[in-house]
């Protein structure tokens, strides 16, 4: 049994964090903890003792300097240990990603959500991929509207593919507008999460955002703007490379895909497979591949998808 001398009063927080996560520590360390007054006693066998006590003591480093290190960042720690990132932790946790709207935080729930991040803001142009509820969509509007609101772009251009699943759109009442706005709902979401209804509706009608079907975008140059294109796997070869050629100077990008729900009647004509092929290796392009793992919505999300996975197999 091997024990650390914990300094009392000066990383509570990490310690609270421990107590709390006690059985998921033993269970990925393959060890026993206990604490005895300032003594912090483990067992197990000598490597995982050895991975846990290098795990705790970056843990340790990290609390010490940030004074905001909490749960997400404990979180986001086991599961870099688990992806055997253990050495990128005390680097990574203090490189903060938190993304401030309007006094509102938004912090990335995982070591892949936290490089996405990372890489919307050093690169022009970033192709998130990955399963439902892996924070795709949310946290590219989030980026978006941190551009917009302090003034580094002037607007945001939010677009779809309007391919119909399972309903026929021409059946859905009113105009063109209101016909596409169903399409559009989960980036209204989190528009109206992050910064309200009333200001959403405000940047809409002055055009500061834009939210448009992908045909629209044929013929144009965008300048100057943050441009999203959600659910990328339903565009065609076609769609996605006229799509990638409209964004103009100090314009930046975000591609958004889920390859397991694709619409198109012929899967293999998504756009996102040979855009992926051609463009993962090209400087200012970065490729994320969320998982599984990434799912921030409820638990059994996860399940439902690892569920699916198994039964393609």
């Amino acid at each position: 049994m091997e024990e650390i001398t914990l300094q009392i009063g000066k990383s509570d927080n990490l310690f609270a964090l421990l107590d709390k996560n006690q059985s998921r520590i033993e269970k990925i360390f393959n060890i026993t903890i206990s604490r005895r007054g300032d003594k912090l006693m483990f067992d197990g066998d000598l490597k995982s003792r050895k991975l846990f006590k290098k795990f705790f003591s970056s843990l340790l480093k990290v609390a010490d300097v940030s004074p905001s290190f909490n749960g997400n960042d404990f979180k986001i720690s086991l599961n870099m240990v688990k992806d055997g990132n253990i050495k990128l932790i005390e680097t990574e946790l203090l490189q903060s990603q938190k993304i401030v709207l309007n006094g509102k935080s938004v912090f990335p729930k995982t070591f892949n959500q936290k490089t996405y991040i990372k890489a919307a803001f050093e690169h022009d142009l970033t192709f998130a991929i990955g399963p439902a509820g892996t924070g795709k969509t949310f946290l590219a509007v989030a980026i978006a509207l941190h551009h917009l609101l302090s003034r580094k772009l002037e607007r945001i251009v939010l677009t779809r593919p309007v391919v119909e699943a399972g309903e026929n759109l021409g059946f859905l009442p009113g105009d063109i507008q209101q016909k596409v706005n169903p399409y559009f709902r989960p980036l209204y979401d989190s528009l109206y999460y992050l910064i309200g209804f009333e200001k959403t509706s405000e940047l809409i009608e002055k055009e500061i955002i834009e939210v448009a079907p992908l045909a629209y975008m044929r013929g144009r140059t965008i300048n100057d703007a943050f441009i999203i294109l959600d659910e990328g796997q339903n565009t065609t070869n076609s769609q996605m490379q006229m799509f990638l050629t409209r964004f103009g100077s100090n314009s930046r990008v975000i591609v958004t895909a889920d390859i397991t729900q694709i619409d198109l009647q012929d899967r293999k004509n998504s756009g996102i497979f040979r855009a992926k092929r051609i463009l993962e290796n090209i400087d200012g392009i970065k490729m994320i591949n969320l998982k599984e793992k990434d799912v921030v919505r409820h638990d059994l999300v996860r399940k439902i998808i690892k569920a699916y996975e198994r039964e393609k197999e």
